[in-house]
């Protein structure tokens, strides 16, 4: 299992941020431009990647104002996972993103780079939107 973080400091109370993340409507705007046709629910969501895969996701758990816990469903290319945890910084909160993929070595080599990129740029999607 290969595991890709990235935390970000956001100026809101937990609830806020918790509130924006658990609504998986919400979620497209965290998104890198290569994800198209996204259409969602509360709880799920479906997209492409651009020139490579359809993938559906839904949120499995949500823990009030700590964490958000997301699965690949349907046919995905590898198993993966996503969890936003959140923590009171101060005034504001730290986000974290973890995804955890269930990656062979070839997969690892092509996967590992555009995945760590993937949580960083929804981490700092997330701050801006919530700036």
């Amino acid at each position: 299992m290969a595991t890709f973080e990235s935390k970000v400091n956001i100026n809101r109370p937990v609830s806020d941020v918790y509130q924006y993340l658990s609504d998986f409507n919400n979620h497209q705007q965290l998104m890198p431009d290569s994800v198209q046709d996204w259409t969602s629910t509360t709880d799920e969501a479906h997209f492409g990647i651009q020139n490579m895969v359809q993938l559906a996701l839904q949120i499995i758990e949500r823990v009030e104002n700590k964490s958000i816990n997301i699965i690949a469903t349907g046919k995905p290319p590898f198993a993966v996972k996503l969890n936003w945890n959140l923590a009171p910084d101060g005034e504001g909160t730290l986000a974290t993103l973890t995804i955890n993929a269930d990656l062979n070595m070839m997969m690892k080599m092509m996967a590992s780079g555009p995945l760590q990129k993937l949580a960083e740029h929804e981490t700092q999607r997330l701050a801006v939107i919530l700036s």
